[in-house]
């Protein structure tokens, strides 16, 4: 299963550039609306009260609000505060997911192309600039991706053993952030077995590099940064809840603990209005309005959507990605397509009873990478399909700019503008 080895030159500074870009877009009147909104309500108060070390919230895990509570504490209890955290690690996501796509494939035009479509996917910038759980953990399991895919390319054992480390506490904060990125954790393990298996060499211990896998990390110790290590920097999250005043965590208490929050998330069964299913989401036929009201004299948005021309094509692009890995063996295809399958999987027959469309933010971000790979090769091309690997990407960034005043909260000239957006009854 040799890795593309086609020589292009790394984009290491287009992928910095698109990230700094996307991180200015970010920060622009981050501190709007200066109340809580949408989800919001749950967790700042949650992490809020973590500072004093109150429960709440205990259905989720901790990091995500240990993430924005640490940041009320180094920099005062505001809406920037609140939000900062989501921000950044939206913009560390956007490049992990630029340097996963060239470390797996080496193709400079793919890798700048999926970066462009996630940035303008609409979803990964509406959830960068709120204060919810789901950035944390999408962006740091981006990161966990991005360290795995590097040392399956290091020069040295020592160098990809570094890689690993850092992959597994990634993964192991992005879990401990939510478990919604759990599916795309356990790819990498899997990528290296079946790597391992597919060398032929020694199970336990490859010195050889043939089929991608590090010289000198074994199977077992490959297992171990990438399974127990993640494991074990998901229960330290839980540090915090230990000395609660009231109903402390045991550190023995693992399985009693994870018991409780699935017993909590499946406690909610109440009919929610933006509730949806997992074909709705690749469908983009439900989208959630996270805020919807006047503000400062004016009405004012905030659409959880995703980009119709990116997400709809996107699902063109996974025939595409299909026919790829079975006639022309392509394995950066394939794990694409295995990450987004797992993570929109897992919610066909997730037991959960009430399920919204930003679960589909991973997926949706995976789904770019393969557009991206479908796109890649029309750029080469000198005739007339040459136009959809230019112009796909481009309508992308042009919807994007013009629903940008419902993805950032701008002020809308009367309260039934919004319909200029609405194509669908079902986004209304």
């Amino acid at each position: 299963m040799p890795l593309n080895t086609r020589p292009d030159r790394d984009p290491l500074l287009w992928c910095t550039a698109i990230t700094f870009a996307f991180l200015a877009l970010l920060l622009w009147r981050i501190t709007f609306p200066v109340e809580f909104y949408f989800d919001e309500i749950h967790y700042v108060p949650a992490a809020r009260k973590l500072l004093d070390l109150v429960p709440a919230n205990r259905e989720h895990p901790m990091f995500g609000k240990e993430v924005i509570a640490g940041f009320i504490w180094l920099l005062g209890d505001t809406p920037l505060t609140w939000r900062l955290g989501p921000v950044l690690t939206g913009a560390l996501g956007l490049f992990g997911f630029g340097r996963f796509l060239w470390h797996v494939s080496h193709k400079r035009r793919a890798t700048i192309l999926g970066m462009v479509l996630l940035a303008t996917n609409f979803m990964w910038f509406v959830q960068s600039r709120i204060a919810m759980l789901d950035m944390i953990e999408a962006g740091l399991c981006m990161v966990g991706l991005w360290q795995f895919a590097a040392a399956l390319r290091a020069s040295s054992t020592r160098s990809a053993r570094a890689h690993l480390l850092a992959a597994g506490l990634a993964m192991g904060l992005s879990l401990g952030a939510k478990w919604s990125s759990a599916p795309a954790l356990m790819v990498p393990g899997l990528a290296f077995l079946a790597l391992r298996l597919a060398e032929g060499g020694p199970f336990f211990w490859g010195r050889k590099g043939g089929a991608g896998t590090i010289p000198g990390i074994s199977l077992l110790e490959a297992a171990l940064w990438l399974g127990l290590f993640p494991l074990a920097i998901y229960w330290l999250t839980y540090l915090p809840a230990m000395f609660y005043a009231d109903r402390p965590i045991w550190f023995t208490g693992f399985i009693e603990q994870h018991e409780y929050m699935i017993r909590l998330q499946d406690s909610v069964k109440k009919p929610h209005p933006y509730r949806s299913y997992w074909y709705m989401w690749a469908t983009d036929w439900r989208d959630i309005w996270y805020l919807f009201k006047v503000i400062e004299g004016s009405q004012r948005g905030i659409v959880m959507l995703g980009n119709p021309l990116s997400m709809l094509t996107g699902l063109g692009a996974l025939v595409w990605g299909l026919w790829a890995v079975l006639f022309r063996r392509r394995w950066d295809v394939a794990l694409l397509l295995a990450l987004y399958t797992l993570c929109l999987g897992v919610w066909a027959i997730n037991g959960k009873p009430v399920q919204f469309y930003y679960h589909y933010l991973l997926p949706g971000a995976f789904l770019m990478g393969i557009l991206a790979f479908a796109l890649e090769p029309l750029l080469a091309r000198r005739d007339r399909w040459r136009w959809l690997g230019v112009g796909i990407p481009a309508l992308s960034v042009l919807l994007f700019l013009g629903f940008f005043p419902i993805l950032s909260g701008l002020p809308l000239p009367t309260r039934q503008f919004y319909n200029v957006w609405m194509w669908l009854p079902s986004w209304r």
